[in-house]
């Protein structure tokens, strides 16, 4: 199988107009222009994104243009797909803070410097220059019957669960980004048909032109419940590359293979014999060990899932205790995010703050969370479940 045969069957669900059609594009050899969009709503991307970003960098592979559009704008309002509650709305301050990193870590997938880098664009910057008449103009091109129609919709009235306006016109909000960049395809995941094609709808209209519609499978746990920031399951990708790979073998059996299959760049040859061996009932755990291996690389690089991996292996398997590595610091006291930084306990400042900011760092067994704190000689940092370094 080639890579355009890999791309239209390994983490795609349905294409619109039809899969056919798509080939034929892909095979003739034009440049198509398409993005994903990225709901900032919490400040960490996690596992369930990568099935999305791993499709963008097929695409990017193959020499296409590539958008990574940040939802800032219609992030106030929030995405109300498969939601029964309203969700609360951010504020443009919030939603700043969240989107900050977006380019770091969808950086630890695509890439967005060198040939063919991919672009990041917000959402704000054509909304926030449209008026009132341009709003009502779109308006007139849907029908409140077609909005009604929505699934999650029906079942709040059915509860008698409120529908805010802004909500309801969510659709035609994510649906005009298409025309604002003039795209060629969309991609999402299998919940966002409903606002996907009302892109593809409007793209017709005023563009007059077919946008394609891919919809990724969507990564769910072992109860079938979506992976997401929202649902409050999701593995961050900050988390440190230790904490990553045990939150990764934490996992129930039944989500090996189709992790291999959606999250990972394994070949496919590889994840039918995980596949045959977990169906007889054999080598879970070295499955699960090379998943957790293969998803740290990725995001890492190999000398990092080695470390993370005997890590895990010395604290859970063999039961023993984790000898803090010594780092030797330039002056007397140092601000700990440069000392986590400086010692590789981290990738970046902005991982640090992140964990930080999340609890995930101790000092002397007690949780920092002041980004300003100071360290001194003989204090030990724990950084995720078993990272440690004892400062000299």
């Amino acid at each position: 199988m080639d890579k355009i045969g890999e791309l239209l069957s390994r983490r795609i669900d349905k294409i619109y107009p039809s899969k056919k059609a798509l080939e034929k594009a892909l095979r003739s050899g034009k440049k198509l222009r398409l993005y994903q969009g990225f709901d900032p709503s919490k400040p960490d991307l996690h596992i369930g994104h990568l099935v999305g970003l791993l499709t963008m960098k097929q695409f990017q592979d193959l020499g296409h243009e590539v958008i990574f559009l940040i939802g800032d704008f219609t992030g106030r309002v929030g995405d109300p797909t498969g939601k029964l509650k309203t969700r609360q709305a951010l504020t443009e301050k919030q939603i700043n803070a969240n989107a900050k990193t977006y380019q770091e870590q969808a950086g630890m997938v695509l890439k967005f410097s060198g040939k063919n880098p991919v672009k990041m664009k917000f959402n704000s910057h054509w909304w926030k220059t449209y008026g009132s008449e341009k709003f009502l103009e779109i308006g007139n091109h849907l029908t409140v019957q077609q909005l009604i129609e929505r699934d999650m919709f029906q079942a709040r009235l059915k509860k008698g669960q409120p529908i805010h306006l802004s909500e309801f016109l969510y659709p035609l909000l994510q649906g005009y980004d298409s025309v604002a960049m003039a795209v060629d395809l969309e991609i999402g995941g299998t919940d966002q048909v409903f606002n996907m094609m009302m892109g593809r709808n409007l793209t017709k209209i005023y563009l007059n032109k077919e946008k394609f519609v891919v919809t990724t499978q969507l990564l769910v746990d072992s109860q079938g419940s979506k992976i997401g920031k929202t649902e409050g399951n999701a593995i961050s990708l900050v988390s440190s590359p230790d904490q990553f790979y045990g939150q990764i073998m934490s996992l129930r059996d039944e989500a090996i293979v189709p992790c291999f299959r959606l999250i990972t760049q394994t070949p496919i040859e590889q994840i039918n014999q995980a596949a045959q061996d977990l169906k007889n009932g054999q080598k879970q755990m070295v499955w699960k060990k090379q998943l957790a291996f293969e998803l740290v690389k990725m995001l890492h690089d190999q000398s990092t899932a080695q470390s993370a991996q005997k890590a895990f292996e010395q604290t859970f398997q063999k039961k023993q205790a984790v000898t803090p590595k010594s780092y030797q610091m330039p002056t007397a006291k140092a601000n700990i995010i440069d000392v986590l930084v400086n010692s590789s306990l981290v990738q970046s400042r902005g991982q640090a703050k992140r964990l930080i900011d999340q609890g995930a760092v101790e000092v002397n067994q007690q949780v920092i969370t002041d980004t300003k704190y100071i360290l001194k000689s003989g204090e030990t940092i724990r950084c995720g479940k078993h990272r440690f370094i004892k400062i000299k």
